[in-house]
């Protein structure tokens, strides 16, 4: 029998090393950037077209190469960083593997031309699948012009797994930011399809960040500064009121290197502890510098994740530094010693019992409600008014002291109702129709009137099944999150926010396919200033965000006007976050397989929706509920959430009996 082990050919070979290496165009912008800046680079351009796909092209003014490495560059395990195993634990440098180069020329036509200071010419070098085509000497300024096509052309595979352009852009934008932001003194610039994305010139690290997150950064923005004989810590972070909904603008570096730690970032996390929500997201912009020989970079090809010898100080400094950070810049919570708050609760000597007095409750619902109000962002879009005032409405919490008083009589000796009456949870007799227990699951089409005479409402069934009826029990609301409504076979739980969400997603939807949407124009326009990616995303949508209601212009530089918001949104939300909220979103939906109308929709409607802790009252809260019926598909929210949950009695009876 033949031998069946052989050794590859080398072009196969180098292909399968560019998969580690080469994912993407934003892999070629890092390794490319980072060999500029390891040559010494104090001017760095960028150039991609069809978000690299077709070219990316870096010209800097580095150190040049001569003919013999120009050569020898393009060889596997081919470097100037390291000369032996020592050199490991002792990387100061971006690259140091000899990898990038070969792998990129094993998936890509590549070109380069480079000259030495000390030359008076430059030398030309083309390859494709890793074989040198074409070597001469050429006419060229000082440093390098790295010029890579065709990402892929030989693996239509790997070039059809590609996502689209605005999602690739999206990835070359991070790795360019992350590299422009660890080396705020080179300029940088970078164009896409002959659009000039970012101009940086050098400067101090804030001044980097106000040129790449825009002027209006300088002011959400605190330093950062701690210096130990193991760690030197420096950088800044946002204060809490400027935080995001979602993740983003995180940045941690080591030793000038960009890294992702989820240990760090918990650190940070913690020193913000009390100031932001758990589903809120704080910038941070952190150097930390170390000797080379407590950390180890060569854990992965991407060099973005490192191993600290004792990772437990580094975190403690880093969270201390920050908290310390907050406290100077005033920020960390104080407390108030000449205010006296009294919590006592006043026990009643009618039944033994402990309640609340009225107006202590209605002081703590109201701090509570505020609270909630705060972290919210304010951008409902319905047609029932969001505008809750705990302070304005006494009636209704006194009434509420009174059903949880209720809910305790005959505890303490008063006589107890019979069994066989069961009470509704405003303490009225429920009549026997509505402790009916049979029923399914809510579908499609189902519809709820909310008059007092509406006694019930059809619902149809999938396969067939029994439909149910919503008895006359008005619907209430659990912690300003959950509306419990009753129906005949028991109660169903809506997600407030899950269901707003889908009522909106379908909404938008129909607007997009309309011919014409209602504006709602602003007595004062407003302007939104953008950082240069968010804004290249903002035009991109525009056309489709106008549809759907709003009256945005493009001004130039970044900057857009806001004539116009869709008609009947809520008087309360901001238009301006509403915009930051429509860019986060969609660029968190780009990763997903949907198609781009259907992105701005559901980026639209989680932008907009009520939030969780937003207080409805009864009107509201039947409102949504028949909008949500009246959706095509009421079970889920656009981001695959439950919007409702439905309890049957003969499942809850079953809880009750003992096993």
């Amino acid at each position: 029998m033949a031998d069946l082990i052989q050794l590859l050919p080398d072009a196969i070979v180098n292909q399968i090393a560019a998969g580690e290496v080469v994912q993407r165009p934003a892999s070629i912008v890092k390794e490319l950037i980072e060999n500029s800046i390891d040559a010494g680079a104090t001017e760095i351009k960028l150039i991609v077209k069809e978000a690299g796909k077709s070219l990316v092209q870096v010209i800097d003014n580095g150190c040049g190469m001569s003919e013999t490495d120009a050569q020898m560059a393009f060889q596997r395990h081919a470097t100037s960083k390291i000369r032996q195993t020592e050199d490991l634990f002792y990387i100061r440098t971006m690259g140091f593997r000899g990898e990038a180069l070969a792998s990129i020329a094993a998936v890509a036509q590549v070109e380069m031309r480079t000259r030495r200071h000390s030359d008076d010419l430059g030398f030309r070098l083309q390859l494709e699948d890793s074989k040198i085509i074409t070597q001469e000497p050429c006419q060229c300024v000082v440093g390098t012009n790295f010029i890579v096509k065709n990402l892929f052309y030989n693996i239509p595979v790997r070039r059809n797994f590609l996502k689209s352009n605005p999602v690739e852009m999206r990835h070359i934008n991070d790795e360019f930011v992350r590299i422009a932001i660890a080396n705020p003194d080179i300029f940088f610039s970078l164009h896409h399809n002959g659009n000039e994305i970012f101009h940086l010139p050098g400067g101090n690290l804030r001044q980097r960040l106000v040129g790449i997150f825009g002027n209006s950064f300088n002011k959400k923005i605190v330093p950062v500064s701690e210096e130990t004989d193991i760690v030197k810590i420096k950088g800044y972070i946002g204060k809490p009121e400027f935080v995001k909904k979602s993740r983003g603008d995180q940045f941690f570096f080591v030793n000038g290197r960009f890294i992702k730690s989820s240990s760090l970032n918990h650190a940070v996390v913690s020193a913000f502890d009390n100031l932001i929500t758990k589903e809120a997201y704080p910038f941070y912009c952190i150097f930390i510098d170390i000797d080379p020989k407590y950390i180890d970079v060569n854990v992965h090809p991407t060099k973005q994740e490192i191993k600290f010898e004792d990772e437990r100080l580094v975190y403690n400094y880093l969270k201390v530094s920050i908290r310390y950070a907050l406290g100077q810049n005033s920020i960390m919570p104080s407390l108030d010693f000449d205010q006296e708050m009294s919590f006592n609760i006043q026990p009643t000597s009618a039944t033994g019992t402990d309640t609340l007095d009225i107006d202590q409750h209605s002081q703590l619902e109201s701090v509570s409600s505020n609270e909630n109000r705060e972290g919210d962002s304010k951008s409902g879009f319905s047609d029932f008014t969001m505008n809750f005032d705990p302070g304005m409405d006494q009636e209704r919490m006194e009434n509420n002291v009174d059903h949880w008083q209720k809910i305790y009589d005959g505890l303490f000796g008063e006589s107890t109702p019979s069994s066989s009456s069961p009470f509704s949870s405003q303490g009225e007799p429920v009549s026997e129709e509505s402790q009916l227990l049979e029923g399914s699951q809510p579908v499609l089409g189902a519809t709820f009137d909310s008059s007092e005479d509406a006694s019930s409402a059809t619902i149809p069934m999938d396969d067939g099944a029994q439909s149910f009826s919503k008895t006359s029990s008005k619907p209430y609301q659990i912690h300003s999150r959950y509306i419990v409504s009753h129906i005949k076979s028991g109660f169903i739980l809506i997600d407030q926010q899950a269901a707003h969400e889908r009522i909106l997603f379908e909404r938008f939807l129909s607007m997009l396919n309309e011919e014409e949407s209602l504006v709602q124009k602003e007595l004062f326009t407003r302007t939104v200033e953008l950082n240069p990616t968010d804004s290249e995303i903002l035009k991109s949508i525009l056309p489709e965000v106008n549809h759907m209601g709003f009256e945005i212009q493009d001004f130039g530089n970044n900057s857009f006007i806001i004539h116009g918001v869709p008609a009947g949104m809520d008087s309360n939300t901001n238009p301006e976050e509403l915009v930051y909220l429509l860019i986060d979103q969609f660029k968190q939906n780009q990763d997903l397989n949907i198609e781009h109308r259907e992105n701005i929709a559901k980026s639209m409607a989680t932008s907009m929706a009520i939030k969780r802790g937003v207080s409805l009252d009864e009107e509201e809260m039947q409102s949504l509920i028949d909008q949500l019926f009246a959706c095509a598909l009421p079970f889920k929210s656009p981001g695959g959430r439950n919007c409702f949950i439905s309890f049957d009695f003969n499942d809850l009876n079953k809880r009750f009996v003992d096993s």
